[in-house]
């Protein structure tokens, strides 16, 4: 019987999620953060440690299960997806987490990432993307920006960049939510409404790499300006922002715009109100691909639509074809169908 959606109440902290092992990641790398926000979640969430599992693959993120006090897998290249999939399905009472890079899941693992989102298995997915291969040391990723020098591309790459959030969209996905590495507050609170989402959720959040790619999300992170270059999305409020909260987003004809309250007659009922419940996901889609200077940023729960998952779907059909089959012991099976006296 599943009862992974009821927390036993156990009474932890942050520390007690935390491993003996050092934190071997550089100083000022966003990913410290994200470990200290997944640590207070999951002691938060009032589940036993054992019934927590996280899977990475390959990459400085990846390093993340020597510091889980929990359960939990270092994979390979691009298949923590995979791994994880396979473990949900298998014991569907696991919490499973998985925490991956922009290069682990977009490149050789974006087959097995599109996957794991169309099928809608229960993962709660953390994709830290600082639009770099950190560990390899600095070539650009499938995230990249057009013309960005790296290693790999010291005249500037020529390709286009993946947007995470379109590509979960486009691959059908239920969950999509964006947060950033310096914004602890706000990532925990994604990461809650993540593990209490029943499906796929993703979790992008633009993280900084202080070596390869120091400053990649600076123009919206700048304290004097983050204001008008941020946009918190809430379920069922206005999209308002801006320093003194005088900015809106509202929808002209097929596309976004920026507009300001008080001018030309706008006022708070203009502005579009967030719905993150939304199954169409055609607004959903723009918001993920606003970007600055035409657009703040869209941060916050983007999309939270629900829908049946993999694994229920799985064990219904399991419980279905057992309800309906004559087979019920071993020796039922050995002679089922064709069988003959040696």
């Amino acid at each position: 019987m599943r009862n992974n959606n009821m927390a036993e109440d156990c009474i932890y902290t942050a520390k007690d999620f935390k491993s003996d092992q050092e934190v071997r990641w550089c100083a000022g790398c966003g990913d410290h953060a994200v470990l200290n926000a997944v640590h207070k979640v999951m002691a938060e969430q009032g589940f036993p440690k054992e019934n927590y599992a996280l899977v990475s693959g390959i990459g400085c993120s990846s390093r993340f299960p020597y510091y889980m006090n929990t359960y939990a897998f270092h994979g390979i290249h691009g298949r923590a997806a995979a791994i994880a999939s396979g473990l949900k399905v298998a014991n569907p009472d696991l919490h499973v987490w998985v925490v991956t890079g922009d290069g682990d899941s977009l490149a050789i693992g974006g087959n097995h990432f599109i996957h794991v989102v169309r099928r809608n298995i229960d993962l709660n997915v953390i994709l830290l993307n600082n639009q770099i291969y950190g560990l390899t040391k600095g070539q650009y990723s499938p995230t990249s920006l057009e013309g960005q020098i790296t290693k790999t591309s010291p005249y500037g790459t020529i390709e286009s960049p993946f947007h995470p959030g379109e590509l979960v969209i486009g691959a059908q996905g239920k969950f999509f939510a964006r947060s950033l590495d310096n914004n602890v507050k706000l990532t925990i609170e994604i990461l809650h409404e993540a593990a209490n989402h029943k499906g796929t959720s993703i979790v992008e959040v633009l993280q900084n790499c202080v070596i390869y790619n120091d400053k990649a999300y600076a123009a919206i992170t700048d304290k004097e300006t983050r204001a008008d270059r941020q946009l918190f999305l809430k379920h069922g409020k206005p999209m308002i922002f801006g320093k003194d909260n005088d900015k809106g987003i509202v929808l002209d004809g097929l596309r976004l715009k920026v507009v300001k309250l008080g001018e030309n007659g706008i006022n708070e009922k203009d502005i579009l109100v967030h719905d993150a419940h939304q199954p169409n996901p055609i607004l959903h889609l723009m918001l993920v691909n606003m970007n600055y200077p035409e657009f703040p940023v869209a941060l916050g729960v983007i999309r939270a639509v629900k829908a049946t998952t993999y694994d229920v779907k799985l064990e219904d059909q399991i419980e279905k074809v057992k309800a309906g089959s004559k087979i019920h012991t071993m020796n039922d099976l050995l002679y089922s169908g064709n069988v003959w006296s040696v």
